[in-house]
Protein backbone atom coordinates (compact mmCIF):
# COMPACT_ATOMS: atom_id res chain seq x y z
CA UNK A 1 0.00 0.00 0.00
CA UNK A 2 1.36 3.73 -0.84
CA UNK A 3 1.26 6.04 2.30
CA UNK A 4 0.82 9.61 1.74
CA UNK A 5 3.61 11.19 4.45
CA UNK A 6 2.32 13.69 7.08
CA UNK A 7 5.73 15.04 6.77
CA UNK A 8 4.82 15.84 10.66
CA UNK A 9 8.31 14.81 12.25
CA UNK A 10 7.47 11.67 14.47
CA UNK A 11 3.90 11.00 13.10
CA UNK A 12 4.49 9.25 10.42
CA UNK A 13 6.32 6.35 12.12
CA UNK A 14 3.42 5.79 14.14
CA UNK A 15 1.16 4.86 11.66
CA UNK A 16 3.01 2.53 9.56
CA UNK A 17 4.92 5.38 7.21
CA UNK A 18 2.01 7.90 6.65
CA UNK A 19 -1.75 8.21 5.29
CA UNK A 20 -3.21 5.44 3.12
CA UNK A 21 -3.19 7.07 -0.78
CA UNK A 22 -7.36 7.71 -1.60
CA UNK A 23 -8.25 8.03 1.99
CA UNK A 24 -10.63 11.01 3.23
CA UNK A 25 -9.25 12.39 5.96
CA UNK A 26 -10.80 14.59 9.09
CA UNK A 27 -8.89 17.15 10.54
CA UNK A 28 -10.43 18.42 13.45
CA UNK A 29 -10.04 20.64 16.35
CA UNK A 30 -11.47 23.73 18.33
CA UNK A 31 -10.72 27.41 16.79
CA UNK A 32 -6.86 28.02 17.49
CA UNK A 33 -5.42 24.50 17.12
CA UNK A 34 -3.45 25.24 13.64
CA UNK A 35 -6.01 23.15 12.07
CA UNK A 36 -5.29 25.10 8.68
CA UNK A 37 -1.76 25.27 8.90
CA UNK A 38 -1.38 21.56 9.96
CA UNK A 39 -3.52 20.54 6.29
CA UNK A 40 -1.21 23.08 4.02
CA UNK A 41 1.93 21.79 5.69
CA UNK A 42 0.81 18.21 4.22
CA UNK A 43 0.07 19.89 1.03
CA UNK A 44 2.96 21.84 0.66
CA UNK A 45 5.59 19.22 2.01
CA UNK A 46 4.25 16.96 -0.50
CA UNK A 47 4.29 19.43 -3.38
CA UNK A 48 7.56 20.36 -2.70
CA UNK A 49 9.58 16.72 -1.62
CA UNK A 50 7.69 14.55 -3.70
CA UNK A 51 6.35 16.58 -6.53
CA UNK A 52 2.61 15.38 -5.54
CA UNK A 53 0.42 18.43 -6.93
CA UNK A 54 -2.67 19.73 -4.53
CA UNK A 55 -5.05 21.87 -4.56
CA UNK A 56 -5.96 23.95 -0.86
CA UNK A 57 -9.79 24.68 -1.25
CA UNK A 58 -10.45 27.54 1.67
CA UNK A 59 -14.35 28.48 2.10
CA UNK A 60 -13.91 31.11 5.33
CA UNK A 61 -10.17 32.53 4.53
CA UNK A 62 -9.60 34.64 1.37
CA UNK A 63 -6.86 33.38 -0.73
CA UNK A 64 -4.13 36.34 -0.19
CA UNK A 65 -4.72 36.16 3.67
CA UNK A 66 -3.94 32.33 3.31
CA UNK A 67 -0.91 32.30 1.42
CA UNK A 68 0.31 35.36 3.63
CA UNK A 69 -0.21 33.28 6.80
CA UNK A 70 0.95 30.43 5.37
CA UNK A 71 4.37 32.13 4.69
CA UNK A 72 4.99 33.41 7.48
CA UNK A 73 5.04 29.83 9.05
CA UNK A 74 8.00 29.33 6.11
CA UNK A 75 5.93 27.67 3.46
CA UNK A 76 6.18 29.82 0.86
CA UNK A 77 4.21 29.42 -2.33
CA UNK A 78 6.88 30.79 -4.53
CA UNK A 79 8.45 28.43 -6.93
CA UNK A 80 5.52 25.77 -6.15
CA UNK A 81 2.95 27.28 -8.17
CA UNK A 82 2.59 25.09 -10.80
CA UNK A 83 2.09 21.75 -8.20
CA UNK A 84 -0.05 23.71 -6.03
CA UNK A 85 -3.41 25.57 -6.52
CA UNK A 86 -5.44 27.31 -3.90
CA UNK A 87 -8.90 27.85 -4.70
CA UNK A 88 -10.93 30.60 -2.94
CA UNK A 89 -14.82 30.92 -2.45
CA UNK A 90 -15.01 34.05 -4.19
CA UNK A 91 -13.88 32.32 -7.49
CA UNK A 92 -16.65 29.77 -6.99
CA UNK A 93 -19.20 32.24 -6.36
CA UNK A 94 -17.91 33.95 -9.97
CA UNK A 95 -17.91 30.98 -11.73
CA UNK A 96 -22.08 30.00 -10.35
CA UNK A 97 -22.73 33.55 -11.85
CA UNK A 98 -21.51 32.72 -15.04
CA UNK A 99 -22.82 29.58 -14.70
CA UNK A 100 -26.63 30.14 -13.92
CA UNK A 101 -27.72 26.61 -14.91
CA UNK A 102 -25.54 24.84 -12.23
CA UNK A 103 -25.60 24.15 -8.21
CA UNK A 104 -22.57 25.63 -5.73
CA UNK A 105 -22.05 21.88 -5.75
CA UNK A 106 -22.12 20.94 -9.51
CA UNK A 107 -19.20 24.33 -9.68
CA UNK A 108 -17.69 23.50 -6.62
CA UNK A 109 -16.98 20.00 -8.24
CA UNK A 110 -15.87 20.83 -11.84
CA UNK A 111 -13.06 23.23 -10.58
CA UNK A 112 -11.65 20.15 -8.68
CA UNK A 113 -12.39 17.94 -11.72
CA UNK A 114 -10.85 20.59 -14.01
CA UNK A 115 -7.23 20.47 -12.00
CA UNK A 116 -7.21 16.78 -11.97
CA UNK A 117 -7.15 16.66 -15.45
CA UNK A 118 -5.03 20.04 -15.55
CA UNK A 119 -2.21 18.90 -13.03
CA UNK A 120 -3.11 15.87 -12.23
CA UNK A 121 -3.89 16.56 -8.24
CA UNK A 122 -2.61 14.11 -6.02
CA UNK A 123 -3.85 15.51 -2.54
CA UNK A 124 -7.32 18.10 -1.89
CA UNK A 125 -7.84 20.20 1.22
CA UNK A 126 -11.34 21.52 1.96
CA UNK A 127 -11.44 24.24 4.18
CA UNK A 128 -13.85 23.26 6.30
CA UNK A 129 -16.74 20.84 5.98
CA UNK A 130 -19.00 22.63 7.82
CA UNK A 131 -18.65 25.88 5.09
CA UNK A 132 -19.12 23.13 2.69
CA UNK A 133 -21.99 21.44 3.92
CA UNK A 134 -23.77 25.45 4.37
CA UNK A 135 -22.73 26.16 0.69
CA UNK A 136 -23.84 23.36 -0.60
CA UNK A 137 -27.39 23.57 1.09
CA UNK A 138 -27.55 19.60 2.05
CA UNK A 139 -30.97 18.24 2.46
CA UNK A 140 -30.45 15.33 3.29
CA UNK A 141 -26.67 15.65 4.91
CA UNK A 142 -25.34 12.55 5.65
CA UNK A 143 -26.83 10.84 2.40
CA UNK A 144 -25.26 13.67 0.34
CA UNK A 145 -22.11 13.69 2.13
CA UNK A 146 -21.54 10.03 1.94
CA UNK A 147 -22.39 10.29 -1.95
CA UNK A 148 -19.53 13.26 -1.71
CA UNK A 149 -17.19 11.00 0.04
CA UNK A 150 -17.57 8.54 -2.03
CA UNK A 151 -16.92 11.17 -4.94
CA UNK A 152 -13.77 12.15 -3.62
CA UNK A 153 -12.25 8.20 -3.66
CA UNK A 154 -13.43 8.06 -6.68
CA UNK A 155 -11.32 11.37 -8.21
CA UNK A 156 -8.37 9.20 -6.99
CA UNK A 157 -7.33 11.79 -4.63
CA UNK A 158 -6.71 11.59 -0.73
CA UNK A 159 -8.87 14.14 0.76
CA UNK A 160 -8.34 16.40 3.69
CA UNK A 161 -11.57 17.64 5.56
CA UNK A 162 -11.16 20.29 7.87
CA UNK A 163 -14.11 20.76 10.60
CA UNK A 164 -14.16 22.75 13.18
CA UNK A 165 -15.22 21.61 17.05
CA UNK A 166 -17.33 23.58 18.92
CA UNK A 167 -16.00 24.86 22.43
CA UNK A 168 -18.25 22.65 24.56
CA UNK A 169 -18.16 20.10 23.17
CA UNK A 170 -16.15 16.57 22.13
CA UNK A 171 -18.24 15.69 18.93
CA UNK A 172 -15.69 16.17 15.84
CA UNK A 173 -18.75 16.81 13.47
CA UNK A 174 -22.33 17.49 12.87
CA UNK A 175 -23.49 14.51 10.64
CA UNK A 176 -21.31 11.19 11.45
CA UNK A 177 -18.83 12.81 9.04
CA UNK A 178 -16.74 10.40 11.34
CA UNK A 179 -18.15 7.42 10.76
CA UNK A 180 -17.58 8.30 7.14
CA UNK A 181 -14.33 9.24 6.58
CA UNK A 182 -11.37 6.94 6.65
CA UNK A 183 -9.32 8.89 9.18
CA UNK A 184 -9.21 11.47 11.96
CA UNK A 185 -6.91 13.83 13.16
CA UNK A 186 -7.62 15.42 16.43
CA UNK A 187 -6.03 18.48 17.53
CA UNK A 188 -6.67 19.91 20.81
CA UNK A 189 -5.32 22.30 23.10
CA UNK A 190 -4.55 22.31 27.06
CA UNK A 191 -3.62 24.82 29.06
CA UNK A 192 -1.35 24.74 31.36
CA UNK A 193 -0.24 27.16 33.93
CA UNK A 194 0.38 30.35 31.36
CA UNK A 195 1.22 28.40 28.08
CA UNK A 196 -1.35 26.97 25.94
CA UNK A 197 0.08 23.69 24.49
CA UNK A 198 -0.81 21.62 21.37
CA UNK A 199 -2.04 17.97 20.88
CA UNK A 200 -2.71 15.63 18.24
CA UNK A 201 -4.12 12.00 18.36
CA UNK A 202 -4.68 9.65 15.52
CA UNK A 203 -8.33 8.64 16.34
CA UNK A 204 -9.15 6.67 13.65
CA UNK A 205 -6.62 5.51 10.26
CA UNK A 206 -8.01 2.31 8.29
CA UNK A 207 -5.83 0.01 7.08
CA UNK A 208 -3.31 1.43 9.05
CA UNK A 209 -2.14 0.40 12.78
CA UNK A 210 -1.53 3.15 14.54
CA UNK A 211 -1.48 4.16 18.48
CA UNK A 212 -4.35 5.87 20.17
CA UNK A 213 -2.64 8.60 22.40
CA UNK A 214 -2.19 11.97 21.77
CA UNK A 215 1.16 13.13 21.38
CA UNK A 216 2.46 17.04 21.95
CA UNK A 217 2.67 18.82 19.09
CA UNK A 218 5.32 21.22 18.70
CA UNK A 219 5.70 24.22 15.41
CA UNK A 220 8.83 25.92 15.14
CA UNK A 221 11.24 27.08 12.16
CA UNK A 222 11.74 23.32 10.88
CA UNK A 223 7.91 23.06 10.87
CA UNK A 224 5.57 20.27 12.53
CA UNK A 225 7.09 17.97 14.91
CA UNK A 226 5.18 15.40 17.42
CA UNK A 227 6.96 14.35 20.98
CA UNK A 228 6.45 10.57 21.66
CA UNK A 229 8.59 9.80 23.65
Amino acid sequence: MYRIKSYVKGLDKEMQGGIPEGSVVLIAGKPGTMKSSFAFNILYHNANKDDKSGVYVTLEQGRDSLLSNMEGLGMKLSGLEKEISVLDLGMIRKKLIQLTNQTWMEVFKMYLKNLKKNMDIKLVVIDSLPILEVMAKFTSAREELFHFFEWLRDMGVTAFLITEMKQDSDQFCQYDEDFLSDGIFHLDMKREENVVNLFVGIVKMRQTSHKRGYYPLIFDKDGFEVVTE
